[in-house]
């Protein structure tokens, strides 16, 4: 039931959002839109519910309990930032909104850097929520919990190493756009000729 419940929200997500973005950008109706945008978190709070009665139901804790917390985890870090995200690209597409940033170097590092404090955000959230049922099951087997805990870690280790690339082989603009510092250098080498 678990499993079929984190199915049913990630799929309610993303039709809550289409729907909220439709009403707001093709229907013409932005707080109508906004409002079943607000929806979104009652998804997780369902699923959250829904978890702690199969524990205390006597469920055994087990890898679907551990996917429900991180999934509840990587939506109260990325959920508004996945909205936003797709507002924007709507906006641009449907509404004459600006267009996407693109960002490289520096600013793309600084980006990326901010994603993976989110994924640090939706790793504590999942291993508080896990610590919570493992002490809600008490002696029963938690040893499932305890390794989604470690789960939320190798992801917080594997995204830190990925923006670490970054600073290392910052990403380029494309041939074609000159970088902002590059402009200004090449006007006074001209003027010293």
């Amino acid at each position: 039931m678990v499993v079929t419940l984190i199915i049913a929200c990630e799929v309610g997500f993303w039709v809550l959002l289409a729907a909220g973005l439709a009403l707001r950008y093709l229907a013409r109706m932005p707080k109508t839109g906004a409002a079943v945008l607000l929806l979104e978190p009652l998804l997780e709070l369902a699923l959250l519910i829904v978890t702690a009665i199969d524990l205390k139901n006597g469920a055994t804790a087990d890898w679907k309990h551990g996917l429900a917390a991180l999934y509840i985890g990587y939506t109260v870090a990325y959920g508004h930032y996945t909205i936003k995200w797709v507002d924007l690209r709507v906006a641009h597409r449907f509404a004459g909104g600006p267009a996407p940033i693109k960002r490289y170097g520096r600013d793309h590092l600084k980006h990326e850097a901010k994603l993976w404090l989110r994924t640090v955000l939706m790793a504590a959230v999942a291993a508080a929520l896990l610590q919570g049922a493992i002490w809600y099951v008490g002696d029963g087997d938690i040893s499932s919990l305890r390794g989604w805990q470690a789960a939320g870690l190798r992801i917080v280790s594997i995204h830190g190493v990925i923006v670490l690339t970054y600073l290392i082989w910052p990403k380029k603009a494309p041939k074609d756009r000159a970088a902002p510092e590059e402009a200004p250098a090449r006007s006074r080498e001209e003027s010293l000729h």
